[in-house]
């Protein structure tokens, strides 16, 4: 390997021509007698897309296989580095029309590979005529001159022995099996079709035989896409019951099967063999272990990443440390091998940097204990640059030492998985935020543009999902708020009926003993005017409460022209600018959003000013104005005039009358009048408390149909959080599907949308601030109410629906309304302190903010913020590899089995790798067999570093090529551990035999 110094891009498809025959082919030869090697050579070197890998058929000789060799030696065929013999024998199994084809597929890499051919073939024999016929050129002859006495020169004679010459399978079997030669350089095809295969094999008795037959075999010729499928695990079988029953899964191949020139290296509809790796025998050997990911029938080869987003040249300029500054790079998955300190990680940072995606954070790490070869050999690099060639011919340069990694033009063409950048997102330290963040950034990616409504984000989408559920619960909430309040007055009303109604009957008893003290100061004979000042006195106080009953109303509407002022100034404006601000994205212009204004359906203006101006002169009619002073014994007011119609002025002037007349001595005026003034006094406060009673007596009711329509909004709240819960679930829908349809690995992640309810900081805030659990109670001791929430309410805020959490509540209230009230901090003689309490309390009980949506991203059953670094490591490899369709940059990840067990790497990330590999080109720095070996990397880059000189950096220098290149398989096994035993486990079932 020292003095191999090729850097290749690997194991790339090429076109191979598996089934063709040549002139003077043994059977149908077509091709004419006339120089038909000039014409047949000259159709092979024209074909397009060219064959560069040619398998010259004929039945049981090389005769035509070495004429082609011959015109090869002499620079025919220059496009074709590989031609091999393929030597069709028919077995004695019955097929439709004929017989069942085997083609035994010969390595050339033996020189003596024509002699050691021959000699396998000797070993097969045909028994006829009373004797043993050997498959040799000579045999064959002989058995076509017994066969028919009218064949008389050596060419009839031969195809006439080779017509009926028939293998016996199970001769064949062991033949190949007691040759060590065979086994290392014969792959065994056989026919796939009716005709001349295995399908033509019908007879029920026969099934046995063509299931060995296929079993025995490495390589089906077949060209339709549903053999090709079936034989893959894809169709009919799966990969294990292809196992069991036939030694797993085959590559089908296609040729032409050209007995004439113009079918030479045509197939019927193009259905050309393609195989990847290099134009060796081993490319096919390689595509028996792989035959999925090496070998394919089709027009064009598979398709792999998009051209303009695959790297396909690394040029490390400037350099003094870097012996190999050329890379190729593959289209599919790169392994980066070597020893430790060799230039692995080197390569994958160098390779980044080109594509700007190491972030400036990481350019700017401490040096001392940074992960990165870049940052760490900073001191070292000087004006090194990397130039990197992309497939669609763009040109990106770079400086090395991180310079311009926040350029104005930098933006990722890379996804790079560094050891740091993997560290931050699985460390067990925390919840690992970044990576529910990379979680649903694919998670958006997932849905169609069209269903993005706009946005550029997973968490723009979201919020635009959800914004009007958050809305309606914050309205609702809002609500509850107002009517706990509603609630807290007329609990406090209820509380006062009792008082009331004492103080009631204390004022009945006051107003009937200042009455006898009015009696007492009516003088003798003036009895007949005390009455009627009584009667005049009630009266004035009717008058009285209803000009105070106006005077309220008026001052009412002057504060109702306030609130119509503040409304147009400043409320209306901010309600108009609050919705504007939360629906950002409805397109509507100022002069549309002016409609939305909320403005007063009437003239509110003029309306409120006829109100007070009404108030007015209501309150003067109700007033009236006195006459001029007449004849003190002149009543002013008749004894027959209905005073309900006589104004407060003309009663109060004919009261003033009647206390001049009941007596002469002035005190006694003053205080009849002080009396009548204090007994009218006490009328307007007992009236003030009947109305207050009457108010109280009304709390009950409505207190409870405030309960129940706060019992209904506590219901809607939750109506509001569930549509939330469920929009954020309709927010996985695209990703669950693709899920659903995928198989292994991927079934085990999930996502779940949960309600998430913290009884526990639910009931420890109120045990904290509203509830004294010392006193005796059903709540006394802490925790005795966090209990009761985790009991009864808890799994219902979780699981339950709106209206199974609204009965819950309620049920919860109604047990235990009387035992909360015990514990309160305040008595309810304490008013004040009270009413502050229970809306505390209420907006406490009724609150949802212990209650939060909590969407989950589940590996295997578990939340991923439980599980170890490892898989977690595993579930962001599963983003990248499986899941981010949406990305086709390339893909670099630096050890992604770091923390993984082996059975994780193989179990996990192999089939993650072989299917990433055909959507975008992916590139591994590993050091394990199986990232290498089982996903069938396409090419393999080997880093090797020579003595580290003192300040300053090693020589690095690499190699690179595919599985198939026996070198480089010598290489892997030397440095990956477990690598020979990886190589050995994948051949063993398909008894291929892979030199090192």
């Amino acid at each position: 390997m020292e003095a191999q110094t090729v850097v290749t891009r690997g194991s790339e498809w090429h076109r191979w021509e598996p089934h063709i025959h040549a002139p003077g082919t043994t059977f149908n030869n077509q091709f004419g007698s006339i120089n038909p090697w000039e014409s047949y050579i000259t159709s092979l070197e024209e074909l397009a897309p060219s064959i560069e890998a040619i398998a010259v058929t004929d039945y049981y000789v090389t005769d035509t296989y070495e004429e082609v060799l011959r015109h090869k030696m002499l620079g025919r065929l220059p496009n074709a580095p590989l031609v091999f013999p393929n030597i069709e024998v028919r077995l004695d199994v019955a097929a439709k029309t004929g017989f069942v084809n085997l083609h035994l597929l010969i390595s050339p890499e033996d020189s003596e590979h024509i002699a050691e051919t021959r000699r396998i073939l000797s070993r097969l024999h045909f028994s006829a005529h009373g004797d043993r016929f050997d498959c040799t050129r000579d045999d064959l002859v002989r058995l076509g001159r017994h066969t028919t006495t009218s064949t008389t020169d050596e060419r009839g004679a031969l195809v006439q022995g080779a017509t009926q010459f028939k293998v016996n399978f199970a001769q064949l079997r062991e033949v190949f099996k007691a040759s060590d030669w065979a086994r290392r350089n014969i792959l065994i095809g056989v026919a796939g079709g009716a005709n001349d295969g295995t399908s033509g094999v019908r007879q029920a008795a026969d099934a046995t035989v063509r299931q060995e037959i296929e079993r025995f075999a490495h390589v089906v010729f077949a060209s339709s896409p549903a053999q090709r499928d079936f034989w893959l695990g894809k169709k009919g079988l799966s990969v294990e019951e292809l196992r069991v029953r036939y030694d797993g899964c085959k590559p089908c191949l296609h040729g032409s099967d050209a007995h004439e020139l113009k079918t030479v290296g045509k197939p019927a509809e193009e259905r050309y063999t393609w195989i990847k790796g290099a134009v060796t025998f081993d490319a096919l050997r390689q595509a028996c272990i792989d035959p999925g990911g090496r070998a394919y029938v089709g027009t064009e080869p598979p398709p792999t990443a998009s051209p303009s987003q695959v790297i396909s040249l690394l040029e490390i300029a400037d350099t003094n440390w870097a012996a190999t500054p050329l890379i190729p790079l593959n289209p599919g998955l790169v392994a980066i091998i070597g020893a430790r300190g060799s230039g692995k990680t080197a390569l994958a940072d160098m390779i980044a940097a080109g594509c700007d995606a190491i972030a400036p954070s990481a350019w700017y790490a401490d040096e001392s204990i940074s992960p990165s070869f870049l940052v760490r050999a900073r001191p070292h690099i000087g004006d090194a640059s990397v130039l990197l060639t992309w497939g669609g011919g763009a040109i990106t340069t770079r400086a090395l030492d991180g310079r311009d990694c926040d350029g104005p033009l930098c933006f990722p063409r890379a996804r790079y998985l560094s050891q740091q950048f993997v560290e931050e997102l699985c460390s067990s330290r925390g919840a690992s935020e970044g990576l529910i963040q990379e979680i649903e950034r694919v998670i958006f990616e997932a849905h169609p543009h069209d269903d993005r409504d706009g946005a550029v984000s997973f968490a723009e989408l979201r919020d635009q999902r959800i914004a009007r559920f958050q809305q309606a619960r914050k309205r609702d909430a809002e609500a509850i708020s107002a009517i706990s309040e509603r609630i807290a007055e007329e609990l406090e009303k209820e509380s006062i009926v009792a008082p009331l109604t004492r103080q009631i009957s204390q004022k009945k008893e006051t107003i009937i003993g200042y009455n006898a003290d009015l009696a007492r100061l009516v003088v003798r004979g003036t009895e007949k005017q005390a009455v009627r000042h009584t009667e005049l006195s009630k009266a004035a106080q009717a008058l009285q409460a209803k000009i105070q009953a106006l005077g309220t109303q008026k001052r009412t509407f002057i504060a109702i022209q306030d609130e119509v002022r503040s409304m147009r100034t400043a409320t209306a404006p901010e309600m108009l600018r609050e919705t504007q601000s939360r629906y950002p994205r409805s397109g509507l212009n100022p002069g549309q959003w002016s409609d939305f204004l909320l403005i007063y359906k009437g003239d509110v203006d003029q309306a409120l000013a006829n109100y007070i101006v009404w108030a007015d002169q209501e309150i003067a009619k109700l007033n009236g104005v006195v006459s001029s002073p007449k004849d003190p014994e002149i009543p002013i007011i008749g004894d027959n005039v209905d005073l309900s119609f006589v104004k407060l002025a003309v009663i109060k002037a004919e009261m003033s009358r009647l206390e001049q007349l009941m007596s002469a001595d002035t005190v006694i005026q003053g205080q009849y009048a002080t009396l009548s003034t204090r007994i009218a006094f006490e009328n307007n406060a007992l009236r003030a408390l009947e109305d207050r009673l009457v108010d109280a007596l009304g709390a009950t009711t409505r207190r409870r149909d405030l309960q129940a329509e706060r019992a209904a909004a506590y219901g809607q709240v939750f109506g509001a959080i569930i549509d939330e819960q469920n929009a954020l679930e309709a927010l996985y829908v695209p990703l669950m599907k693709r899920l659903a349809a995928s198989a292994g690995t991927l079934q085990k992640l999930s996502f779940s949308v949960a309600r998430i309810a913290d009884a526990q900081a639910w009931g420890q805030f109120a045990e904290d601030n509203l509830i004294d659990c010392r006193k005796k109670g059903a709540f006394q001791g802490r925790g005795s109410l966090i209990a009761v929430a985790d009991s009864q309410m808890k799994q219902v805020w979780q699981r339950g629906s709106a209206a199974e959490i609204q009965a819950a509540m309620t049920s919860l209230v109604n047990t235990y309304r009387e035992d909360l009230l015990t514990h309160a901090l305040f008595s309810q003689t304490q008013q004040a302190e009270f009413r502050t309490w229970t809306k505390q309390f209420a907006q406490w009980l009724y609150g949802t903010g212990h209650i939060t949506i909590h969407y989950e991203v589940r590996y295997d059953g578990i939340d991923i913020r439980k599980l170890s670094p490892g898989t977690r490591g595993i579930v962001l490899l599963l983003l990248y590899l499986a899941l981010d369709n949406a990305d086709d940059r390339p893909l670099i990840i630096d050890q992604p089995e770091e923390n993984l067990d082996p059975k994780s790497v193989f179990d996990e990330l192999v089939p993650l790798f072989i299917a990433a590999k055909a959507k975008r080109q992916v590139i591994i720095v590993t050091h394990n067999a199986n990232l290498v070996i089982n996903t069938d990397a396409d090419q393999i880059i080997i880093a090797k570093a020579g003595p580290h000189p003192t300040d300053d950096l090693p020589l690095i220098s690499y190699v690179s090529g595919g599985l198939e290149d026996s070198l480089i398989r010598a290489e892997v096994c030397e440095i990956l551990e477990g690598g020979d035993h990886a190589f050995r486990e994948r051949a063993r079932r398909l008894r291929v035999r892979l030199e090192r």
